[in-house]
């Protein structure tokens, strides 16, 4: 969808967060929903638009600037689309530096920049704006209309200027996925580990590898939730998600948790395989990476640690290390 975008409206211009003005008005643009349900149900660009343009209308003024809520999965590639069709500059980062199922779970929430208004759509053409107290509000009520919507729609919300995205968002996290990629191709061209590459460029490790042996998955609440099992010489990997990744563990010990970051990939190629992808018989490697240090404060640990999944267990970071500020 973005290269089709790209090849009917020209190239997108992408900005630093620095290059932002301080007046502009930036908006956020992302598929809200299950992801196993867009894999059959995909959008149209003028569905990816039309929140974008019902906001721009509710709060009386232009959208300057497009911004990710977060670099992964198809929320990476929407807002290139979006962009592209509306000739609007891309920023170079993100609301996370990763990717997280609940729409308040963004670090402009650490920072008071609410979700509401938040605009939506669906591919039959209805449209909406969202008018909510907080940001939890506009994700209760935004995921019960999503459900009826057919369990994935387009979203559009997190209005910021330019200063305060500066200091809320990711930096250069679209430039660091490049490079990730830079990384991955040049090992496989040089015939060397691009497992390996991955994880040196998003500085973690190799927690696992092995043949995926069981996924149980289903969709629930307008979430892909479940589970994978991952088994090798030493032992069986279990990965606990609900559209992203949130717990691996072995047998009972825990390897990593939510905030930072659990990624699967193609054991030999290093291509990445999100929750709705995985399958019976993958070879894969399992990579933890840090988060940004932002959500390793004690509010942001009670916004999106392991216990608010409902998981009694406490976050442990990329390298094992218990987290020493975890909210009981």
């Amino acid at each position: 969808m973005a290269k089709q975008a790209l090849a009917a409206h020209g190239p997108v211009e992408v900005v630093t967060l620095d290059e932002i003005p301080a007046d502009a008005q930036t908006l956020t643009v992302a598929m809200m929903g299950a992801p196993t349900v867009m894999v059959e149900k995909l959008p149209s660009l003028d569905e990816v638009t039309a929140p974008v343009t019902a906001l721009g209308t509710f709060l009386g003024r232009p959208i300057t600037h497009i911004t990710c809520a977060e670099v992964g999965g198809v929320n990476s590639t929407i807002p290139v689309a979006a962009a592209a069709v509306l000739g609007l500059p891309l920023v170079d980062g993100d609301g996370m530096g990763r990717a997280f199922p609940e729409l308040q779970m963004v670090l402009p929430t650490l920072y008071s920049v609410s979700a509401s208004p938040l605009g939506f759509a669906d591919e039959k053409g209805n449209a909406g704006v969202l008018n909510t107290t907080t940001s939890h509000w506009a994700e209760r009520i935004a995921r019960v209309a999503c459900v009826e919507m057919g369990c994935s729609i387009m979203i559009a919300g997190f209005g910021m200027d330019g200063a305060t995205a500066a200091r809320a968002l990711v930096p250069g996290s679209l430039r660091h996925s490049i490079e990730i990629s830079a990384a991955i191709t040049a090992a496989r061209a040089a015939k060397t580990d691009p497992v390996a590459a991955a994880a040196a460029q998003l500085r973690g490790r190799v927690i696992a590898t092995g043949k995926v042996v069981d996924v149980e998955r289903g969709t629930t609440g307008g979430f892909a939730r479940g589970q994978a099992r991952i088994e090798n010489s030493d032992g069986t990997t279990t990965l606990l998600f609900q559209n992203e990744h949130l717990i691996a563990r072995r047998e009972d010990a825990i390897l990593t948790t939510t905030p930072d970051l659990i990624i699967v990939v193609d054991s030999e190629s290093s291509e990445p395989i999100t929750t709705e992808a995985l399958r019976y018989g993958q070879r894969v490697s399992v990579l933890s990476a840090p988060s940004d240090p932002r959500w390793h404060q004690p509010e942001a640990l009670s916004m999106v640690g392991p216990r608010y999944f409902g998981y009694d267990v406490n976050s442990c970071r990329f390298d094992g290390t218990p987290e020493p500020r975890e909210l009981q």
